[in-house]
Order: C-alpha cells, then structure tokens, then sequence
C-alpha cells in the first residue's frame, strides 16, 4: 500500500495557489535570515526546517543571508556559528549574503526616495520622536522637521554619511501617514547615525539602516518569492509592502512575506538577551553549554540533527502562538538514539560485588549486541572477572516481591553474562554497604545454549568489571528552569527560577570498549539513558554528558509534588 500524501501546512498551501495562479515555479526561492548577533536557539531550528524544507520540496534555491545591519551587538563569532547549525542539520544554502552587501544600494534608493519627497531628515531627540508618535487611539502629530527642503535633506543625509555628526543628532524617516491606524507607518525610521565599526564593512559606514527598511528591500535585491517571518512582524507587513512599493519594478519578483506562530519551549527561554545574561552572569558555561536551548548545546548535549528536524516536523507551522513541552524534544531524540545508539554498559553510582566463587585471576571475554534496533551494527566484547560493580539502587538486603533485582537470597542476570545470588553484604561503620557477596552459576552464561543459560530470572543488571573499568566524568543535566514558562511572569524576573540542581558532576565506571571513543559519539549506557562524549574529553580523561533518559521521568515527578 502507497502511503498517504502528507498534507500540506497553510504557508505550502499559499505556495501552491501562487503556482496555480501562474507564478512560474522556476522563480521560486527562499531565504533564512538570522541577525548575527548571538547562537541559533530551538526556535529558529523551525525557521531553519520551514525555509530548507520548501527549497527542497519545491526543488528551489535557498539563501543564507545575515541581518547584519546592528554593528553594536554583531560579531563574525555569530556567523561562524549559524553557519554550522544550518550545516549541521544537514541543510545547503544556495548563496550566502549579508545585509551590509546591499548597504550602497539601500543607501541610494534612500535618496531617491528624499529626492521624490517620500523621506525627510528628523532632528527630534527620541524622546520628542516618541511623544509626537501618538498612540493606538489617538494620530501622532507632525515632525517640526517634517516639511525640510528635499536640498536641505539631501545635504544633511550626505552629511551623515560622511560621519559629520554625533550619534542621535538625526535620523532619516520615511513620509508616510503619521495618523495611520498602524503606528508602524506613522514615519518610520529609516536609518540612524552608529560610529561603530561593522563585522565586515568596518568603518565604511557610520550610518546604518533600520531593520524594516532592509528587510524587504534585501528580499527584493536577492529575488525571493516568499519572505517568511514569525507572527510578530505581521503589523510589519503593511510597511514591508510600501517601502517595496518605491523600489519595485514589474518585470521582477516582487516578495510575498507571510508570518507564521512562534513555537515556544517549556522550562526554558529562547530571547537572545536573556540567553546572553545567562551566559554573563555565569548560570551556565557558554552558548553552548548543553542546558541551553541553542542547536549548538542542543548537540553538545547529544542531540541528533534528525531528532531535531523530526521534532520541527511534528510541531508544525501554526498560525497561533503556543507552547510545546520540552518532552515532545525528548521524545524525539530518544526515539531516534534507540535506532542508531551502540548500547554499552556503565556504572553511576557503584557498590563492589564479589563472586566468591569465580576463580581469582581469571577474566573471559563476553560477546555483546551493539544495538539490538540495528543488526548491522554487530557485536563487542565486554571483560568479565570476579570483582564487579553495580548500582547501588541494584541492591537491598531485603525488599518485598516487587523488587526484582538483587536482594540477599535472591537471584538476577547479569547482561550478557551470568545468573548471581546474593549470600551476604559488608557495611562501613555508618551502615552503608560497601560490598556484596555473591556466588554465579557456571553453566548460566548467556548465548552459551545450555538449559541453564536459557532459566528465566525476573532481573537483569547492568555492570563493569572493576579491573577493567574506565573511570569517566558523567554530566547529569536537568531542565534550566523549574517552571515551564519562566519568561511571562509580569511580576518577577525568568532568573528566579533558575532550577539550582540543573547538573550534577559525578564519577562513573565504564566498559573498555568506550576508550577510544571520539568527541560527540553518542551510547545508550543500558538502563541508564543516552550519553554523549563532550568537547572537554581529552586523553585519559573521559567526559560524558546525559542526552535524556530512557523515558520520561518529569512528568511522573512533577504530578507527584
């Protein structure tokens, strides 16, 4: 049986009735257009998905371009960045552009529009501009500066230009209607005075255009068909459509902006400026520590680029803002670490085991399934010797039939190794075991095909031999913020709740196979959740950090507070 087509979401439906109405679809393309001024979070991951999935559905070209019109808060550290997130999702742009490419023609567009009396040169403080600006309910009132000559505009322009006056002496705004019921056609501004130097103009310039005069205009330069934006630049389309309206030239392409919800992510923040101050006031390590909701840390965390995607596709695109729990993310990295993941086995929290009647000295080899999703993925060999360790949580010296792992007296699988039974335990001075007897049954040895390989127990444990165990750091993360919408609280700010136990740093025991490992490889440590190598492991020195659980123990936890 075929499968079913997957229907289309409303901006593929706008698409294919431009198509039907005779928009040819060799003129198709696209663009994401991040500003560089701090690390891609999940949200744009959406974007991402929504702009490079139509490239690719549609066969269309897709451009990178930067919005780098902001020299105080941009940095080629950021385009570095955004660069591999889009890469390592696995998408290609067509062309890389920057806003800054087309400054000379945004400037000169600028002055034709002086030239046609369409823009004037504002002297007000921001202070006066945002009186006169009116309200939603009441019209602004005219700029004094309003009716300048289209000579004196000219010169004062050039003159900014030319770096001859202070930063907020003037701006240059676009005449418009300064009682429309959209304030943001109430003259908006076009350009402001920075003596910054830029990223990659440096000091050429000493004026910068303002966010929706580029914007649109960038879009018209580069030919894309459909500019998409998120809900909040939907009043900005009335201005996107009239500042095109000065420029546009009806043998060309003239872009379409459609607006899409915003999919936000509970326990966590997604505005840069408040990801900045977690980063500079030290809550976290960087941009890319692994509790931040950037892809950066999204993959040192040990997040897959098709967990992501996967996660992009099941959420959609939306007219309505909403909120998705952190737990569908998870979802889906789980669900796809299960495919692709070896399975090795590793010690959290460990207490000694000795098999009093295992050879001293001896050691075997035990075959190991990599991944039993994957049957390609083959086998490995795991040491197995006298001395062992176990999680502590593995073993009470009594507890009622709903235990099935080890108690004294009773019996449990070791994986891929033995059937143990435990006779006694040792105990520090404050009561705490610190060693459990044991004794194996020869003949029980997994794969081995005897009668008594094949018994059935009701537990199997995981475990390492301890003469053979690599000592790791384990980085155990928690979500950032104890509650699930931290950032809409009018009466107190997101930090206060900052969840103080969002790591926790431990020692861990693991099987030799993982000494070679490399940098981002990914494991299932069995019953314990998927792990990932961080960028801090060197030689001889193991780091590890937890992708997720093996299932969702949040939910479970927040019913039972």
């Amino acid at each position: 049986m075929s499968e079913a087509p997957k229907s289309l979401n409303f901006i593929e439906h706008i698409i294919e009735e431009d198509l039907a109405n005779g928009f040819p679809k060799e003129r198709l393309r696209f663009r994401f257009p991040p500003e560089p001024n701090g690390y891609l979070h999940i949200g744009h991951a959406s974007s991402i998905c929504l702009n490079f999935g139509l490239g690719l559905r549609y066969s269309s070209p897709v451009n990178l371009r930067f919005d780098d019109t902001n020299p105080v808060k941009e940095e080629q550290e950021y385009v570095d960045a955004i660069k591999r997130d889009v890469k390592w999702l696995g998408y290609n742009w067509d062309t890389e552009r920057y806003a800054s490419d087309y400054f000379q023609q945004l400037y000169d567009w600028a002055v034709q529009l002086i030239e046609e009396g369409k823009a004037y040169i504002d002297s007000q403080s921001s202070e006066e501009m945002a009186a006169q600006k009116g309200t939603p309910t009441e019209p602004g009132t005219h700029s004094p500066y309003r009716n300048r000559t289209i000579k004196e505009n000219l010169e004062l322009f050039e003159g900014m230009k030319q770096g001859e006056f202070e930063e907020g002496s003037h701006v240059l705004r676009a005449k418009i209607d300064m009682a429309s019921s959209n304030m943001l056609m109430r003259d908006p501004i076009m350009y402001r005075i920075l003596h910054k130097a830029h990223h990659r103009t440096s000091t050429d310039w000493c004026i910068y255009p303002m966010y929706d005069w580029t914007h649109g205009e960038s879009d018209y330069i580069e030919q894309v068909s459909h500019s998409l934006c998120t809900l909040e630049f939907l009043p900005h389309r009335e201005l996107y459509d009239w500042f095109l309206d000065q420029v546009y030239d009806k043998t060309k392409v003239r872009p379409k902006q459609r607006e899409f919800a915003r999919r936000n992510l509970s326990h966590t923040v997604v505005s840069k400026r408040k990801l900045l101050k977690l980063v500079d006031e030290g809550v976290v390590n960087s941009w890319d520590d692994p509790r931040m909701p950037t892809i950066s840390g999204l993959r040192r965390r040990g997040y897959t680029p098709e967990s992501i995607r996967n996660f992009a596709d099941t959420i959609g695109i939306a007219k309505r803002d909403n909120l998705i729990d952190v737990s569908l993310l998870e979802f889906h990295v789980r669900e796809h670490l299960n495919k692709v993941a070896p399975r090795v086995m590793g010690v959290l929290d460990p207490v000694k085991v000795v098999i009093t009647n295992y050879p001293e000295g001896k050691e075997e080899w035990l075959e190991a399934e990599n991944n039993p999703e994957d049957v390609s993925s083959g086998s490995r060999q795991v040491p197995f010797s006298r001395e062992i360790y176990i999680e502590k949580d593995d073993f009470k010296e009594e507890a009622n039939r709903k235990f099935f792992r080890l108690k004294l007296g009773s019996e449990v699988r070791l994986k891929n190794a033995y059937i143990i039974k435990a006779n006694s335990c040792s105990k520090d001075t404050d009561g705490n075991i610190t060693e459990i007897q044991c004794t194996y049954d020869p003949r029980s040895k997994s794969g081995s095909g005897t009668e008594e390989s094949l018994r059935k127990v009701k537990g199997t444990l995981h475990w390492v031999s301890i003469k053979h165990a690599l000592e790791a750091e384990i980085r155990i993360y928690d979500r950032l913020f104890l509650d699930e919408s931290p950032d809409t609280h009018k009466d107190k700010d997101f930090m206060e709740f900052i969840n103080p136990d969002s790591l926790k740093v431990i020692k861990g025991y693991l099987e030799p196979s993982l000494k070679n490992v490399e940098i981002q490889d990914r494991v299932q440590f069995q019953r314990l959740g998927y792990f990932c190598v961080d960028q801090d492991t060197s030689q001889g020195n193991l780091v590890f950090n937890k992708t997720v659980g093996l299932r969702d123990t949040w939910a479970k936890i927040q019913q039972n507070n």
